[in-house]
């Protein structure tokens, strides 16, 4: 309960009152939830991690994907080069007789795309899943190298 009256209708708290008990949720208007349970599902989301190298021969994408195995992984190109790595890590299934103290490894879908240079060989794509690590290597056209031509001095 504030000890300042509302301006705002008979509704008793304001984010403006500082003696308001109540907090102000930014997220609580959008279409998703802020419950722990959304931010359960999207942490997976968040925490999937990939590193793209480019070098002289290909661009190189690496994602950790820790307990995952190559058929629980997705890779796909789409027409307009994008490369687009997604999968879903499962749940743990709860015993009735187990006892959580703590819950700090992700689960649920994720899913991150990648727009591919002009310079990328779409047809050669190559991945594979080692020890957790999903490694796509995307071949590159080699630059052509421009044609010098001697052009003779008259004079």
């Amino acid at each position: 309960m504030s000890l300042i009256p509302s301006f705002f209708g008979s509704h008793r708290s304001n984010i403006l009152d500082p003696f308001s008990l109540e907090s102000w949720d930014p997220l609580k208007d959008f279409p998703f939830s802020s419950e722990p349970q959304f931010a359960r599902e999207t942490s997976a989301l968040v925490n999937t991690r990939v590193d793209w190298k480019e070098t002289p021969e290909a661009h190189v994408f690496k994602a950790d994907l820790p307990g995952l195995n190559k058929e629980e992984v997705k890779v796909e190109v789409e027409d307009d080069r994008v490369l687009q790595i997604s999968g879903e890590r499962k749940v743990e299934k709860e015993e009735k007789k187990d006892t959580w103290h703590r819950v700090e490894r992700s689960s649920g879908k994720f899913l991150r795309r990648f727009r591919l240079p002009e310079n990328a060989k779409m047809d050669q794509i190559k991945a594979a899943m080692e020890n957790g690590v999903l490694t796509v290597t995307v071949p590159k056209v080699e630059a052509k190298k421009p044609d010098v031509k001697a052009i003779e001095i008259s004079g």
